[in-house]
């Protein structure tokens, strides 16, 4: 803290700290902490000029040791200090503040943060001075340089307890109980047989939400584990998440994983390597099937606002995959997922779909220009959210009652009469009946010049955004919007040819005359197709 220089010299409130590590002879008229009050109290007086004062407060630890800071004078001394009561801090020798270095740079970090000055009269330690200042900044290095080191053995101990099979802390697994005298984990016999179970039902099943579904209909709740508080955690339902990580967790085995390595551990084992193996080679192939991948938030324009009124949980954007490939969006209900969707009747909502309807009621609703037609179209995803997520709070939907609930940010709230089939089926606009009877190789040619031209005046972002809206996948959309590749010459000739001609000629037939940069092969290879065909 810098000392004004001019003629008005600001009050310099100084608390003087004193203590001594034991209650020897303070009997005395003139103690330890006498003499080194007494030196404070010169130092201050010869710092008059500058305005230092010393304040009537005594802050004396007698019979305290310097390790910690769970003095009662020191602690007096910080509150006051919060309070803004102080303004230097005094001491004889820097040990008497504290003998902790984390403990004496803590506190000279809480000194620079409430602008107050430390000053040691023997050592001529002042932060007034700019060398008091660059000797704390070389204290405040090698704090940081112990703290790294206290890490490091830190870390080094546990790796070389956990290689050691050891017990060293965290949530004690279902199946086993701590040992709090000797530090370890014991089988508890009741639990243990439910992880049994659980094996023995997944490698049945093969599914994790099945095995929550029976465990849950069997009334078996999540192990109950109480806090340090004495709070009581878990003895909650089973999700396929929570079952999916009892049979990953190697604990089981007798075993101890430890930075990719496993290690015999010091507990019995509830499962025996054969089980755990097959369980591993099992959820392996099927976790991608297990679990629908979550969209990306960029993609989602009701995540974190759309929920499942039926059972007041969240709905976030989800995608189906199978074989690595992409099929749908849709909005699935977080209880669903977890538990089955036996526990919710709303499981999912077609995102596209919805999505519509929620722009077609704000319309209704708000009367604003942002949400009409011409306007919405020409906005980006990234400008769509954040404009639907300032006027919407939360919107639920309850396929039981086929209600769909929009309340907006100014707490009013409008309920709409949706009916579930109409967010679970694909809603394609009517086509003329003389589209309908056209060959389906036709009808795909005009539904990719379509899609380029959604995508080209900027309507959808990308194929991925397109293909939610149709209900396609994004590879099969992409088959589709790669005909437009086909030169001028087959294009015209599938959109106004021979009726029964292109209706003979399958889509993927034209696939590798797309793949050729050149028209002029790409004709030639149309012409041996239809002479194919016309034998």
């Amino acid at each position: 803290m810098e000392i004004k220089k001019d003629s008005e010299k600001k009050t310099l409130r100084c608390a003087i700290y004193t203590r001594v590590s034991t209650n020897d002879n303070l009997e005395k008229d003139f103690t330890s902490l006498d003499s080194q009050r007494e030196s404070a109290e010169s130092y201050i007086a010869s710092q008059k000029s500058e305005g230092w004062v010393a304040v009537d407060n005594k802050y004396d630890d007698a019979g305290f040791t310097g390790a910690n800071t769970e003095r009662p004078a020191l602690q007096k001394l910080i509150s006051d200090i919060k309070m803004g009561n102080v303004d230097c801090v005094v001491v004889y020798k820097v040990d008497r503040l504290s003998r902790s270095l984390l403990d004496f740079t803590q506190l000279l970090e809480f000194f620079e943060e409430n602008k107050v000055a430390f000053v040691s009269v023997t050592q001529h330690f002042n932060t007034n001075t700019s060398m008091g200042r660059l000797t704390l900044n070389i204290l405040l290095s090698f704090a940081q340089f112990e703290r790294e080191i206290i890490s490091e053995r830190t870390r080094d101990k546990m790796g070389a307890a956990k290689k050691k099979g050891k017990w060293i802390g965290g949530i004690v697994p279902l199946g086993y109980d701590l040992d709090r005298e000797n530090h370890r984990l014991i089988i508890n016999p009741e639990e243990a047989e439910l992880v049994k179970t659980i094996f023995d039902r997944y490698l049945k099943a093969k599914s994790v939400l099945k095995v929550a579904q029976f465990l849950n209909d069997s009334g078996y709740v999540t192990k109950r584990r109480s806090s340090i508080k004495g709070n009581t955690r878990g003895g909650i339902p089973f999700t396929g998440n929570s079952i999916a990580l009892i049979i990953k967790n190697v604990t089981y085995t007798g075993k101890v994983h430890y930075q990719g390595q496993v290690y015999p551990g010091e507990q019995r084992a509830v499962i025996d390597d054969d089980t755990y193996n097959k369980a591993q080679e099992v959820i392996s192939l099927n976790t991608p099937k297990q679990v629908p991948r979550r969209s990306n938030r960029k993609d989602a324009l009701l995540n974190g606002i759309m929920r499942c009124k039926a059972c007041d949980s969240a709905m976030y954007l989800a995608c189906c995959v199978k074989a690595g490939k992409l099929r749908y969006n849709y909005y699935v209900c977080s209880k669903a997922q977890k538990r089955g969707r036996k526990y919710c009747p709303t499981r999912t909502v077609n995102a596209g779909l919805l999505e519509l309807k929620v722009i077609e009621l704000l319309r209704s609703i708000t009367k604003d220009e942002q949400f009409s037609k011409e306007q919405w179209e020409t906005k980006t995803m990234e400008q769509k959210i954040p404009l639907i997520h300032s006027f919407v709070r939360t919107i639920s939907y309850d396929a039981r009652s086929s209600r769909l609930e929009i309340t907006l940010a100014n707490g009013r709230m409008r309920s709409f009469d949706v009916p579930v089939s109409m967010l679970k089926t694909i809603n394609i606009p009517p086509k003329e009946q003389t589209i309908k009877r056209e060959p389906q190789l036709r009808q795909n040619l005009i539904l990719a010049h379509q899609a380029q031209q959604i995508l080209d005046e900027g309507k959808a972002k990308s194929l991925k955004e397109l293909s939610g809206w149709l209900n396609l996948s994004q590879q099969r959309l992409n088959q589709v919007v790669n005909m437009i590749l086909l030169c001028p010459k087959i294009q015209e000739e599938i959109l106004l040819g021979n009726h029964k001609v292109i209706s003979a000629i399958p889509e993927y037939k034209l696939r590798p005359i797309t793949e050729e940069i050149s028209w002029e092969k790409q004709s030639s290879l149309w012409q041996s197709l239809i002479n194919s065909l016309s034998k």
